[in-house]
């Protein structure tokens, strides 16, 4: 394949040339594609794009860190971090472990009546409309985890480019584009468009199936709507706010502070705070003290001005509110934002759930003093979801800990012991999404490769012969493989091996065959990636 980067200019319709309904046309007609290819084709696509954009990335990177603001060793690594992705889920479809197969023989003796030949599999939805976030340029973005995953999945894809890197949005869909005719993939079955109004007129469009979504609450729920409001509804899969609150239970702070402490301000400032897990409300038993612990707390330029406005709007409005004061504000250096702490009661927050549930997307956190785990249950009590809760506990016997990952567990996607909540990682039993308002589809995942299954629909076949069958659903389907790591590939953790079921192993009268085993499944006022308030 070659390593030359496309031009937007050489690379047909990457953005603007076309009306909208041209591109939506050609996705339609890319899906219909896109539908009869196999897994071992589509797995070859994303392994090509992978490729390209490796091959790209001394174009892609230095464009990206100049729209961006963020450096150019953390964008490496994201990108790294994207095309891992890629192969992982091209692997996984090589291996069927994607797959979602299961088949019930005809049974006369069925105990409700005699029982059909009944087979069941997924197909891809069509075309769909993947928003691109702003706080990740690649990993969110063009080919972040919403448009590897509806590839994996079958599906063509339409990409509504981010407004803070355009000219990266499109070198990334060129690029991928030249990969995928390289690779025989349909044509247009990545297509970019560009333009708020754009974006709001595809997602009421009845040849898209359905949206991929990360960004604010305002601006998510306002496509939602949109989505739910069509004569023909859509799933409308929203990652948006998330305050990701933390709970250090007493033993965990009598033994552990100064890790505590250090680890938090790490988290807190990661990325200037503009990751989706950043954690933004921290409960100690002491927060004089934990104030004495913390280093000192530095961030980086933030994504661009209107996210550093929105930053300074949201700290003005909760440190404006009754019972909240500035614990600590640590002056940024030209061009940079202030870090600031902020800090209440749990008393208070019971009075006003609000105070925990409103997202400030930049590097500030607020702090609640609470007396007894029954205060935190009880200023939990009005909390919405959250993409994660983590608890920081002792390491050795910590009942109260126990208590408190429980309490998490009813309001978070992910919850997390002795850790912090920075830091996805890609693999088949990542879980990224939660309750409202942390995501429209808490069933869900946007991040693994569980996250393929938004963008297939199940889909049964009774008492049909053998050879009009999908290959997956035919006796003599071999669905028995092993995943393996991707190959060449530093994921940064180990990847569990998935491997498919016997088919042979659930035998006899009335008794299911299983094919395949899938991988284990506040406001936001200024959040990048909101089409509708901060597109």
């Amino acid at each position: 394949m070659s390593t030359d980067l496309p031009t937007p200019s050489s690379t047909r319709d990457v953005s603007g040339a076309l009306t909208l309904d041209t591109v939506l046309d050609r996705s339609r007609t890319a899906a219909d594609d896109a539908r009869a290819a196999g897994p071992a084709a589509r797995a070859a696509w994303l392994t090509a794009a992978a490729a390209a954009l490796d091959a790209a990335s001394a174009t892609l990177v230095p464009v990206a860190a100049r729209e961006s603001r963020l450096p150019e060793a953390r964008l490496s690594g994201e990108l790294r971090r994207t095309t891992f992705q890629l192969r992982l889920f091209a692997e996984r479809l090589e291996s069927g472990a994607l797959d979602e197969v299961q088949i019930d023989h005809a049974d006369a003796d069925w105990p409700m009546g005699t029982r059909p030949d009944i087979r069941r599999t997924t197909v891809p939805l069509g075309p769909v409309l993947v928003f691109a976030a702003g706080n990740f340029p690649f990993a969110f973005s063009v080919m972040g985890g919403d448009t590897a995953s509806a590839l994996a999945a079958g599906c063509s894809v339409v990409v509504k480019a981010h407004p803070g890197h355009p000219e990266l949005s499109r070198l990334t869909a060129a690029t991928v584009r030249a990969a995928l005719d390289e690779a025989s993939a349909p044509t247009d079955l990545l297509q970019l468009v560009e333009g708020e109004q754009a974006g709001a007129d595809a997602v009421r469009d009845h040849r898209i199936k359905a949206v991929g979504f990360t960004g604010s609450t305002r601006g998510g729920r306002y496509l939602f709507d949109l989505a739910a409001a069509r004569p023909d509804p859509i799933p409308f899969y929203g990652e948006l706010g998330s305050t990701n609150p933390v709970i250090v239970t007493q033993a965990g702070w009598t033994e552990r502070a100064g890790e505590i402490a250090a680890g938090f301000a790490d988290s807190s400032t990661l990325g200037s705070g503009q990751f989706c897990t950043q954690p933004g409300v921290v409960f100690l038993p002491d927060v004089d003290a934990f104030l004495s612990a913390l280093p000192d707390m530095t961030a980086g330029p933030m994504l661009n001005d209107r996210i550093e406005q929105g930053y300074e709007r949201s700290l003005e409005d909760l440190g404006s509110r009754d019972r909240v004061e500035i614990a600590r504000r640590c002056p940024g250096g030209e061009g940079e934002p202030d870090v600031v702490l902020l800090r209440t009661t749990a008393e208070a927050v019971r009075a006003d759930p609000s105070l925990i549930s409103t997202e400030v997307f930049g590097p500030a956190s607020l702090l609640v003093a609470y007396n007894s785990p029954d205060d935190i249950e009880s200023a939990l009590a009005g909390f919405e979801g959250s993409l994660t809760g983590t608890v920081q506990a002792a390491e050795t016997h910590d009942p109260d800990g126990h208590r408190m990952l429980d309490l998490l567990a009813r309001h978070a996607g992910r919850v997390i012991w002795n850790q912090w909540p920075t830091g996805v990682t890609v693999s088949d039993a990542q879980q990224h999404g939660g309750p409202w308002p942390a995501s429209t589809a808490p069933t869900t995942t946007s991040v693994g490769t569980a996250a393929v299954r938004r963008f297939r629909r199940p889909l049964a076949f009774q008492n049909v012969p053998s050879t009009a069958l999908p290959l997956e659903l035919r006796d003599d389907h071999d669905t028995a493989r092993t995943c393996e790591d991707p190959k060449g590939v530093d994921p940064g953790g180990r990847i569990g091996e998935v491997v498919g079921a016997d088919p042979d192993s659930a035998s006899g009268r009335g008794s299911p065959s299983v094919r395949g085993t899938s991988p284990t499944t506040g406001s936001r006022t200024s959040r990048e990636g909101d089409e509708a308030s901060a597109s």
